[in-house]
Parts: structure tokens; sequence; C-alpha cells
């Protein structure tokens, strides 16, 4: 079984020692344990996938009947592909976060997903969420120099025109302005694994990812990118 990434959270960044001696910061993610959720089959379903959830403690008040249907019968599954028959023998309980990874080799409902898929060296994918920032100008937002600060000048942080008053007499979609800053999905490619500890299910990666502590994260091998040895 050869699962092309896992979910995880952000623990926070610290330093680590290379095999040289540099120091290097690393961020540390909690990753997994998750277990196959589901097998998406190109005959049924038009393309090839696993969906991978991410075990967590979470209140069966939260859980709707749909979603709850949907893991019993991933219990279901499990069950009879091992063919044993023993109440409790194979537990997929309710999970709040569920992603889609394609596969390599052989994998099926109830196969654990653990951080020792990746290697030091490996080159991984992060997305996460980025941290919002609230309501923000121009300058913070887009980057924009704004207007000299001396000489009687009034104009300083504004953004300038945002179009033509006789045509098209109306804003362009798109134009650059003030708004909501942040709380998007951002993608950072081609970071590498520092460390893998099995162990602990942590994985520590060189440089930032996004989003704050606690943060949700989905770490997935980079195309064409490097596999460690």
């Amino acid at each position: 079984m050869a699962i092309e990434g896992i979910i995880g959270k952000k623990v926070g960044m610290t330093q680590v020692f290379a095999d040289d001696g540099a120091l290097v910061p690393v961020t540390v993610i909690q990753a997994g344990p998750c277990l196959v959720v589901q097998k998406k089959t190109a005959e049924k379903d038009g393309y090839d996938a696993v969906q991978v959830g991410l075990v967590e403690k979470i209140s069966n008040r939260r859980i709707t009947s749909a979603a709850r249907g949907h893991f019993e019968k991933a219990e279901r599954v499990a069950r009879e592909r091992r063919g044993d028959g023993q109440e409790g023998s194979i537990n997929v309980p309710p999970m709040r976060t569920l992603v889609e990874f394609p596969y390599e080799g052989d994998a099926n409902v109830g196969d654990r997903v653990q951080v020792d898929i990746f290697k030091a060296g490996d080159s991984i994918d992060v997305v996460g969420q980025s941290k919002g920032k609230g309501f923000q100008g121009v300058m913070k937002r887009h980057h924009f120099a704004g207007g000299r600060a001396t000489h009687g000048s009034m104009f300083h942080r504004a953004p300038g025109s945002i179009g033509a008053s006789a045509f098209p007499s109306r804003v362009m979609k798109g134009m650059r302005m003030g708004g909501r800053m942040g709380g998007d999905q951002v993608t950072v490619k081609n970071l590498r694994v520092a460390k893998v500890d099995a162990e602990n299910n942590l994985l520590y990666i060189r440089g930032a990812v996004p989003g704050g502590r606690n943060g949700l994260v989905v770490v997935r091998f980079s195309r064409n990118g490097k596999r460690g040895e």
C-alpha cells in the first residue's frame, strides 16, 4: 500500500541540527494516525482514489445520521474483507476530516495510514488554511506603495483611481481594493522532510507551512518530486 498523503495538525515551529551541523528551522506536524474510509475505483466512480480520515476524539452528537451510516458501512466492508467475523476487530470511528488521495499498489478500507510513509529527504506539498487577518487596506493586502508622506500631500494609504468615470462607469471585476485578507487555502510546494518520528506520529518539515497552531494540514508527495532513500 502506498497512499500519496496524510492528514495532520500543525504543532508549531522549532529547530533541528542537520547532519552537517547546520541549524535548520522546521515545522512540526502531528501527522495521523489516519484510516482508509472508502475506496473509489475507475469502474464505479470514474477514478481511482481512497478517502482517508484523521482519527481524533469527536462527540457522537456532532455526527449526522448520513455520516454515521458512512462510517458504519466502512467498518462493515473492512470486516467482510478480513473475513474474521469478529465484532470490534476493526473499528472505523466517526471522523471529522476526510480527504481523498491517489494511491499505488493495493489499498483497502480499514487500512491505517501512518507518518512512516514519508522518509527524510522526501519532497512534499503542504496544503493548509492561512491565518485570517481581517479587513485590511490595499497597502497591506496588495502591497501598494502609497503616496508621499510629506510636503502637503493628502494622499497616503489610499488606493487611487478605481476606474474611469464616463466609460465604462463602473468598477471592473477583479479590481484590487481593501477587503478580507487571509483565511484562504494555501499550498506550499516542494518542501523537504527533515525528520520522521514514527513512534510519536510527528513529521518535521523544513521551513514554514500555512496556518496557525492546531490548524489542519494535508501533507502529500510532490509530483515528480524527490523521494528519500
